[in-house]
């Protein structure tokens, strides 16, 4: 049995993991802002399953110490934190107002960074932090620019921790997906590069059992990712992708 905190339990591809990780019988402790939406994820896990579930009602924004401490408390310690924690925010009004940029890089860089350092002083060997990132974070696009560079700064600082744990043996995983079919992506239309919420968790669980490092979920992003940051930079500018 392992102890699963997930940050951000409520986000579509949480709840999903949350899922597969009570049909193990995995004991969870779950935080997000919502009471009455986790509430009923919880009720959901126990019926699964899951050997346990507590749950939290909390910014994740603002005191991350009592996040962390309670999340230990609940279980008496951690194996697997999922942070699925972050927003979109609104492209148009983050590229105009200074506010809007500040709201999104606080919640998927500076909260992340803030939750995560004081998690990884209290995980034992063996635990494995998983991040939801995203590919957008692989180069600077004009449609997301500030969720972009929130994302590749989430990465750098996924990449450092994974290397200062690296001797601890605790595993640090940056999952990186493409287009997910959640609330987050509704204003967007549909293609067939968008995948579906369980697919994804799926991805997530067994890269956590394997201890990887970097995975794009589907695992074709990694290609397209690829092609797209070799374009060469005076014709990238050009684009509208």
């Amino acid at each position: 049995m392992k102890r699963v905190v997930i940050l951000g339990a409520t986000s579509a591809i949480a709840q999903e993991v949350a899922r597969l990780f009570a049909l193990r019988g995995d004991a969870l402790h779950l935080v997000a802002r919502s009471a009455e939406r986790l509430q009923a994820l919880a009720a959901d896990l126990r019926t699964r399953g899951a050997s346990a579930v507590s749950i939290a009602a909390r910014d994740l924004n603002l005191e991350p110490e009592a996040v962390i401490a309670e999340a230990w408390a609940a279980q008496g310690g951690c194996d697997v934190l999922l942070l699925a924690h972050g927003i979109l925010g609104d492209p148009s009004e983050s590229d105009r107002s200074p506010a809007a940029a500040e709201l999104v890089l606080r919640t998927n860089l500076l909260g992340p960074v803030s939750l995560l350092t004081l998690a990884a002083q209290r995980l034992e060997r063996g635990a494995c932090i998983a991040a939801l990132s995203s590919v957008a974070g692989d180069r600077g696009r004009k449609k997301n620019g500030v969720y972009g560079a929130s994302k590749a700064g989430l990465d750098s600082f996924l990449s450092a921790l994974r290397q200062r744990l690296f001797e601890r043996d605790v595993c640090v995983l940056t999952l990186k997906p493409g287009f997910v079919d959640t609330p987050m992506t509704a204003h967007m239309p549909r293609t067939a590069l968008f995948a579906r919420p369980a697919d994804v968790a799926r991805g997530i669980v067994r890269a956590i059992d394997a201890r990887r490092d970097v995975v794009y979920l589907p695992w074709f992003w990694r290609y397209i990712m690829e092609a797209i940051r070799r374009v060469p930079e005076r014709l990238f500018k050009k684009l509208s992708i």
